[in-house]
């Protein structure tokens, strides 16, 4: 083989004991994780936020990040639930770039996939320990989500990820909501089935082990936009796009007919300040169909400290260093703003 083996990495049962989940938060954890699932199945009419950076590369900024938000969502606790994104692993299209905390705990040193397993397993402890948020991260590797299974409260599926076996399969045993995106073809069918997938029991070697699942009821869809053959952003959050998706969802007769609408990405063509005016579209649509009303749960958004985004060597404090990202002040008035038309 092609490979050099560096070093042989610690299991996640011994990067958890390491770094644990303690038993007062154990319990707080199974609360929340609750509070989403209900959200999820229409037992709670709570809007849901996943917000926060688009990647999280800098344990400091997102702590300050997240302990902005810890405010912000006493205000609006009696519509919004936030879940902050602490995403720890960032997709390439080209494998080129910054692959997040696990590749590069440090993003201006090389990669050091040891320390970076140790530091996403701390980053989202201390953000427990220090916020009582409980989060949410992308599954971009099946396996290492082990590492981070007893910290999360939401699971997102990223659009080139969505058609793999083992991210479908993984995510039927998981017992926390997931989010699967729409491919960036946009086709609606390839997320669908990734949710039926995901929502049924399966047998298959995980981790070493041959493993069953019993399903998760709580995989639903989220709206992204798209990308045509010309590379042009197409966007899917649109009353149509909605009602379409709404429908194709009910004939399928899946469990808990959810939708999350990432306001970024393809939707906003990577204009972030687009997120505010999009997010308002939507519940604008909400208030015109019940139907949607009922289907869509929540948003997407990406948001940090500082507006926009930099390279790595401007060392901005609390500015992307991937997609670019709304600012605090905005994502504050926006926050408030979304309970306002709720």
């Amino acid at each position: 083989m092609q490979m050099n083996y560096i070093r042989e990495l610690p299991g996640p049962k011994e990067i958890k004991e390491r770094y644990p989940l303690l038993p007062e938060y154990a319990a707080k954890k199974q609360q929340f994780d609750d509070q989403v699932k209900k959200v999820f199945t229409g037992e709670s009419d709570k809007f849901i936020l996943l917000i926060g950076p688009c990647s999280a590369d800098n344990e400091t900024a997102v702590l300050d990040y997240c302990t902005r938000l810890k405010k912000v969502q006493e205000k609006v606790f009696d519509k919004i639930l936030i879940v902050p994104r602490v995403y720890t692993n960032k997709p390439r299209t080209t494998g080129e770039g910054y692959k997040g905390m696990l590749h590069q705990p440090d993003p201006t040193k090389k990669a050091d996939m040891l320390h970076g397993i140790l530091a996403i397993r701390k980053l989202h402890t201390d953000v427990i320990a220090e916020t009582g948020f409980f989060c949410a991260d992308e599954m971009l590797y099946p396996e290492n989500y082990r590492y981070l299974s007893d910290l999360l409260s939401y699971v997102a599926v990223g659009a080139r990820s969505v058609e793999n076996q083992q991210h479908r399969l993984t995510c039927s045993g998981i017992n926390v909501p997931v989010g699967m995106k729409n491919p960036t073809s946009g086709d609606y069918s390839v997320m669908l089935n990734s949710i039926i997938a995901a929502q049924h029991g399966h047998t298959f070697i995980y981790g070493g082990w041959e493993v069953k699942t019993e399903g998760n009821p709580y995989a639903h869809a989220i709206l992204r936009g798209s990308v045509n053959k010309h590379g042009q952003a197409n966007p899917n959050y649109h009353y149509e796009d909605l009602i379409r998706l709404h429908d194709l969802y009910a004939a399928k007769n899946l469990q808990n007919m959810a939708l999350v609408v990432d306001a970024n990405h393809s939707n906003s063509n990577k204009q972030y300040l687009e997120q505010i005016r999009i997010c308002k579209e939507v519940l604008h649509s909400c208030r015109h169909s019940n139907d949607i009303k009922q289907f869509v749960k929540g948003f997407m958004i990406e948001s940090y400290i500082e507006d926009g985004s930099q390279k790595i060597e401007d060392g901005v404090y609390g500015k992307s260093i991937t997609d670019p990202c709304l600012g605090w002040e905005k994502t504050e008035r926006l926050i408030l703003d979304i309970a306002d038309l709720l």
